[in-house]
């Protein structure tokens, strides 16, 4: 059987969960049947290594919130590489494709939704796109429901829930020692977040600084990295992070990373990983963390429920409460056994669960039925 051809389109490809997920589907596509196409509105910092995977790269650019010329193109490479697929991330690459592949018969249009939509554009867009596409993929059943209940977004049969994963290849650290980089002696120990600074209220470095003098009072040779990018307008949270330290004594014990492109390295060194949010779809962080056998203190909130099996694989606090973080913190470092079982439990269940090979099972089966070369093209309402 010919392999399926799909165009996806990423608007950008800066460092963020969207561009990581597709990263990791090109990376390990040829394995399942795919034949990827990439096209790109912008220039990013992914750029060199989705070359790198192999698949067809075409970088373009978009002038226009909905841009003609861009759709023009999208319409070319339909036409040239015989594409069965278009799929979008997000609502701007989802207009175009759908333009792009209009009265395309044998074209199916596939839009992921990752996470909240926040401002009235976006929200319009994606209502028009939802009972339009062939299927929607959401990557957690609360931000479905979350979608559909607070941004009027109604979804349809249409509409099928693939969570979001990491590719245990990409995760073998490189061998980059955090320890010299920053100059800290042995024996510290590590504590942290890998997340970037977003303007909305979406992660929450702020309660994990708050919650930091009791752990370090504690356990004087604890340190906490954060990791990510400082967005635009989003200042003034970094700024509130490093004002807390700073008034704590605690800043020299507290490291602010940016952005990197080192992240197994950085989940080798940590014995917790730290994932404090007040909203998420489904952080492609955390999948990250539990793949690669690092136990995790999670906030109560929905999405990292559902992705550490109902709070099973994680020590869990209620979202933004500093003194229930440092409670649970406290406890975690006390017992060595008991984060060596939850990592070891943990990364079994996120082998299964949240690997890429159990995404692109997934993704390749819904694909397939929309296609109609699967015996089976009925879907599911809620999951593949």
């Amino acid at each position: 059987m010919p392999p399926l051809r799909i165009l996806k389109y990423l608007d950008s490809t800066p460092r963020g969960g969207a561009e990581i997920q597709a990263l990791d589907i090109c990376r390990n596509a040829a394995r399942y049947g795919l034949e990827i196409t990439l096209a790109t509105g912008h220039r990013g910092p992914l750029d060199d290594e989705f070359i790198s995977t192999g698949i067809r790269f075409v970088p373009l650019e978009r002038r226009a919130p909905i841009d003609l010329f861009l759709v023009s193109h999208l319409r070319r490479l339909i036409r040239e590489y015989e594409i069965d697929i278009v799929h979008g991330y997000q609502p701007v690459d989802g207009i175009h494709l759908y333009l792009a592949a209009r009265r395309m018969q044998s074209v199916r249009r596939v839009l992921s939704f990752q996470g909240f939509i926040q401002d009235r554009r976006n929200r319009i867009a994606a209502s028009f796109l939802a009972p339009r596409m062939d299927a929607n993929i959401v990557v957690s059943d609360w931000l479905r429901d979350w979608i559909e209940v607070e941004r009027g977004i109604r979804f349809g049969r249409n509409t099928f829930t693939i969570l979001n994963s990491a590719d245990p290849a990409r995760l073998v650290p490189k061998g980059n020692s955090i320890l010299q980089e920053l100059g800290v002696p042995e024996p510290t120990r590590f504590v942290g977040m890998v997340g970037n600074f977003y303007k909305d209220p979406r992660k929450d470095q702020l309660t994990i600084c708050k919650a930091l003098p009791r752990v370090f009072e504690r356990f004087p040779n604890v340190h906490c990295l954060f990791a990510g990018r400082v967005e635009p307008g989003a200042e003034d949270k970094m700024a509130e992070c490093l004002s807390v330290v700073i008034d704590a004594g605690i800043a020299d014990r507290v490291h602010f990373l940016g952005g990197r492109s080192d992240i197994p390295d950085i989940l080798a060194v940590l014995e917790v990983f730290i994932f404090s949010s007040l909203h998420e779809g489904l952080p492609i962080a955390a999948a990250e963390a539990m793949v690669a056998g690092v136990p995790m203190l999670v906030s109560d909130i929905g999405p990292l429920m559902e992705a550490t099996g109902g709070g099973r694989y994680a020590r869990v606090f209620p979202a933004g409460n500093a003194e229930a973080l440092a409670d649970e913190l406290i406890e975690l470092l006390r017992d060595d056994e008991g984060r060596r079982r939850m990592a070891t439990e943990a990364k079994r269940f996120a082998d299964a669960e949240l690997s890429i090979d159990a995404h692109i099972r997934a993704l390749s089966q819904l694909y397939e039925s929309l296609t109609c070369r699967s015996p089976d093209n009925n879907g599911a309402d809620n999951g593949i």
